[in-house]
């Protein structure tokens, strides 16, 4: 790589000593590009030996792109040796043809490299934002394609067009490095090549208007350090995946990007250098890329939009599922312990003696259906008592699981008569076996009721009330149910 440096390095001083030789300048601009093509051939060959899976084939791909610009500047550098009045340094046809199938076999490699983890939406995004930001490149190669000066016998439509397929395989490349999150090499590989391409790009631009037989050294000098830059890149990479298993890694991508912005600034820009030329090819293809590139932000927007508004229905899906997890005990879907002291503090507010009632419901020998078939079992128990509970209750009625074995009904407007009949149907219910696994078990139960009275009854004094009732229940033969009344105590 230093090696390199230094050939550029001397290519530069020599350029600038034929400085007002252009056949000289052509011929050593062309002479210093294939040594530094077959470094660049070399590189992409070894990364490509080191490399698997994909990343291998896009390597191979460059590998072969990067032989093809090798034999198209050999091609040419003979051009300009042997044959005078060779001042272009965009290349003859041959050199322009490789050139270009060579961009075409890397273009292909990258398009074909594989999206991690990308749904259907995020894939399209992507390629919305991808071909914004091509568009824009395609803008900027048709401006240097269409001189207005095309009556030049030394303008060549092929080399300019090769130039402009560099900006934009370059924009290209530089979208699929910074969106994808799965490019095939790594930063350091990546940087000095897209920073080739903003010196080829410059390159395009510090030539003087008008100038074809001739330039002055510097643009030489700035239109050769891409081919530096270029070679660098894989030489990085390939020095990297030696020492570093992470060398082809993948990055955390980007949730947004603004390069897509970026390439309507670059063709409002074109717009305003072209414009004072006048209506013509060149404007109103300018014109063309950037309402193709509006359509293409407007639709990314619209899938944005469509993201979002899926997002919010997600959130609010999982905002409802916490909210029913805090609320509902996940066993038997009834309210949990919380949710119903909370549904009963508001039925309690203001509400008048004997228009509500709490029953406490205790299965009998639920540890004995545990120890002898299973938590499994238990779990079945549990989850056909709670079905039983809700048949046995009104549509306005609350039922909940307290915990282990224990069951509570709220009775929202309901007499002291309505909670005894209540809890009759409840022990009814239980009569009937519940099937658990191969085996029909019939649940028992102890009920206690505490109905609303005089005093101020709250959630906690009326689970008290419940509970003894309820024990007393168990104390007179279990599957019985008792109402609260004063001076009854609590006996276990």
């Amino acid at each position: 790589m230093l090696t390199a440096i230094a050939w550029t390095a001397l290519g530069a001083v020599l350029l600038f000593t034929f400085g007002g030789e252009p056949n000289s300048q052509v011929r050593v601009f062309w002479l210093f590009q294939p040594p530094l093509d077959l470094l660049l051939v070399y590189s992409s060959w070894r990364v490509y030996r080191i490399a698997t899976g994909p990343i291998r084939r896009y390597w191979r791909l460059q590998t072969i792109g990067a032989s093809l610009f090798f034999c198209g500047d050999v091609v040419q550098t003979g051009f300009a040796l042997f044959r005078r009045d060779q001042w272009s340094t965009a290349g003859g046809d041959i050199q322009s043809t490789c050139f270009a199938v060579g961009l075409g076999l890397i273009i292909v490699g990258m398009l074909i490299h594989p999206l991690p983890g990308r749904t259907a939406r995020e894939s399209l995004a992507f390629w919305l934002d991808s071909a914004t930001v091509m568009v824009g490149g395609a803008v900027v190669a048709w401006c240097f394609a269409v001189t207005p000066d095309q009556q030049d016998k030394n303008a060549s439509l092929i080399g300019s067009l090769a130039a402009g397929a560099v900006v934009l395989t370059s924009a290209f490349a530089a979208v699929k490095l910074i969106l994808s999150g799965n490019a095939p090499m790594h930063k350091a590989a990546a940087t000095p090549m897209i920073v080739a391409a903003v010196v080829n790009a410059v390159g395009l631009f510090v030539a003087p208007p008008g100038a074809h037989d001739s330039f002055p050294p510097h643009v030489y000098v700035i239109r050769l350090l891409p081919s530096l830059l270029i070679a660098m890149g894989p030489r990085n990479q390939e020095i990297l995946a030696r020492f570093d298993e992470t060398a082809f890694g993948s990055r955390r991508r980007r949730p947004y990007s603004l390069l897509p912005y970026g390439s309507i600034l670059v063709v409002f820009v074109t717009m305003l250098v072209v414009l004072p030329n006048g209506l013509d090819t060149r404007l109103w293809g300018v014109v063309t890329g950037l309402g193709i590139i509006v359509a293409l932000v407007v639709a990314r927007q619209l899938a944005a939009f469509h993201d979002n508004t899926s997002l919010i229905d997600q959130l609010r899906e999982h905002q409802e599922r916490l909210s029913h997890q805090a609320l509902y005990d996940e066993l038997t879907g009834l309210a949990n312990r919380a949710h119903f002291r909370e549904e009963t503090t508001t039925a309690l507010d203001g509400a008048a003696p004997g228009t509500v009632a709490l029953l406490l419901v205790d299965l009998d020998g639920f540890k004995a259906v545990n120890d002898t078939h299973g938590h499994g079992a238990g779990d079945l128990l549990l989850a056909g008592v709670a079905e039983k509970l809700r048949q046995s209750v009104r549509s306005g009625d609350l039922v909940a699981r307290l915990g282990g074995d224990e069951f509570a009904v709220l009775l929202r407007d309901c007499t002291v008569r309505d909670a005894e009949q209540t809890a009759q149907r409840i022990l009814r219910s239980m009569g009937d076996p519940i099937e658990v696994g191969e085996t029909a078990v019939r649940a028992n139960a102890s009920i206690g009721i505490a109905c609303v009275g005089e005093g101020d009854d709250d959630v906690r004094s009326l689970l008290h009330d419940a509970d003894i009732a309820m024990y007393t229940s168990k104390h007179q033969g279990k599957g019985t149910w008792n109402r609260y009344e004063a001076g009854m105590v609590l006996s276990h």
